[in-house]
């Protein structure tokens, strides 16, 4: 029987979406406010879902405690009250637009998990805005 677990949590991090190669004209016709050259911030609400068997003799999918501890240690501590573009090492030459930072998590989050396991992620940018991100 597979069941899926989910865990929340949030984090606030500033960013800026913009080409490096393009001037500030370019790339604020196509980002718009998102592409100030101070930054702006966002409280970023994070689902993460992780599906699997349930074990008969724990009756779980895994220790949500566990999933806790992953997502602190992974995700929190290294975007919580960070500038994306600057302080953290995977958007360096990549735009933290709410896509590529679903696809990081993921990326930080799946290696940690039994192979047998599904992960998915949902990053809420804005209470209206929104991505998923399953592999």
């Amino acid at each position: 029987m597979r069941v899926t677990v989910c865990r929340k949590a949030h984090f606030n991090a500033a960013h800026r979406l913009y080409v490096k190669s393009w001037n500030e004209k370019k790339n604020e016709s196509v980002f718009g406010k998102c592409s100030n050259e101070y930054y702006h911030g966002h409280n970023y609400e994070l689902i993460v879902n992780v599906t699997g068997n349930v074990d008969p003799v724990t009756g779980m999918v895994m220790d949500l405690k566990d999933l806790k501890d992953l997502i602190k240690s992974e995700v929190e501590d290294a975007f919580d009250h960070k500038n994306l573009n600057i302080q953290v090492p995977e958007f360096a030459d990549l735009i933290p637009s709410a896509e590529n930072i679903a696809v990081v998590i993921y990326n930080k989050l799946v290696p940690h998990l039994d192979k047998e396991k599904t992960l998915e992620i949902i990053l809420y940018e804005t209470p209206r805005n929104f991505v998923k991100y399953s592999g």
